[in-house]
């Protein structure tokens, strides 16, 4: 028996699993910074990087360091177990995120007028968004 057919480096399979695995860990963080009310922007000055670094960590294209993981969990208030998805995140009682709550009080410097017109475009527009099996059907 001969020894020269090399079996394929194993660098080329960690590589792909090591995406896969920032691929679903950027999902993650996409889905936490959501949850939140958080834009790339916001999140990125909160951790001391560039938008684009955030963008590139959602779509899985960096690296998320030791570092930054940490800041992360300490962000959205998790245990890295938590932020991993090793353990259950804990369940909070759900509170407006700063973005909403500057609209909240734009909403609020608003006559009564103006507010009840603002809560009818929303009215309208969530009507819209609803699939079309629950919308009542119009026309002809």
């Amino acid at each position: 028996m001969s020894d020269t057919q090399a079996s394929p480096p194993k660098s080329s399979q960690i590589k792909r699993e090591s995406r896969v695995y920032f691929a679903a860990l950027g999902k993650r963080v996409t889905q936490l910074r959501k949850s939140r009310g958080m834009t790339q922007a916001e999140l990125a000055r909160a951790l001391g990087v560039s938008q684009q670094a955030v963008f590139a960590y959602e779509i899985g294209d960096r690296r998320i360091s030791a570092i930054i993981l940490e800041r992360i969990a300490r962000l959205f208030r998790l245990t890295m177990d938590q932020l991993l998805g090793f353990a259950p995140e804990p369940v909070r009682k759900r509170r407006l995120s700063p973005r909403a709550m500057r609209h909240a009080e734009r909403l609020q410097a608003l006559s009564k007028t103006q507010q009840r017109f603002v809560v009818r475009i929303i009215d309208v527009l969530e009507e819209h968004n609803k699939p079309a099996t629950a919308r009542p059907r119009t026309g002809a």
